[in-house]
C-alpha cells in the first residue's frame, strides 16, 4: 500500500492507477517493446483507494502485482520493480510505500543467506553490537587501504 499525495487537479483514482502502472509495466513514453508481450499479464492494479484520516489530499492506494512480474528468489528484483522508479512520477506530489505483503508462495522462493549472523560475526570478529552497512562515497578512486577503512 502506498500513501499518495496527488498533484493539484489529479484525482486520487488516477494517481493510484498511475502508481500501479509506473511500478509495473507502465512508462512515460511509447516503447517499441510494448507490442512484444501481453502487458495485461504483468501490470499492477490499484484495487482500492481510501482517504487518510486527518490528512488533506492524502490517500492510501492498495496495489496488487501479479507474481509473474517478479523473478523468483530475488528480493532485489521485487523491490526494484515496486519502488525503483515510481517516486519521481510527475502526477504525484508525494509518495511513500507504507505496507508490503508478500504471498507465502513467493517468499518461499527466497533462499536466504547461506549461513547465519554468527558466521558473519566470526568472520568480522565483531560481537555485541549491530552490524551496519553503507554505500561508500566516492565509489571510485579510493586506495584499497582507504576503502577498507571506510
Amino acid at each position: 500500500a502506498f500513501r499518495v499525495t496527488p498533484q493539484p487537479g489529479v484525482p486520487p483514482e488516477e494517481a493510484g492507477a498511475a502508481v500501479a502502472a509506473e511500478s509495473s509495466t507502465g512508462t512515460w513514453t511509447t516503447v517499441w517493446t510494448d507490442g512484444l508481450t501481453s502487458l495485461d499479464r504483468y501490470k499492477g492494479r490499484c484495487y482500492h483507494i481510501e482517504p487518510v484520516a486527518g490528512e488533506e489530499n492524502q490517500f492510501i492506494a492498495y496495489v496488487a502485482y501479479p507474481l509473474d512480474l517478479f523473478e523468483e528468489g530475488s528480493v532485489t528484483n521485487m523491490f526494484t520493480s515496486i519502488v525503483g522508479n515510481v517516486f519521481g512520477f510527475k502526477a504525484l506530489r508525494a509518495l511513500r510505500l507504507e505496507d508490503l505483503r508478500i504471498p507465502t508462495s513467493y517468499s518461499k522462493t527466497f533462499q536466504g543467506p547461506p549461513h547465519g549472523i554468527q558466521v558473519e560475526r566470526d568472520k568480522l570478529n565483531k560481537y555485541g553490537r549491530p552490524l551496519l552497512g553503507c554505500t561508500i562515497k566516492p565509489k571510485l578512486g579510493l586506495s584499497a587501504k582507504n576503502y577498507g577503512r571506510a
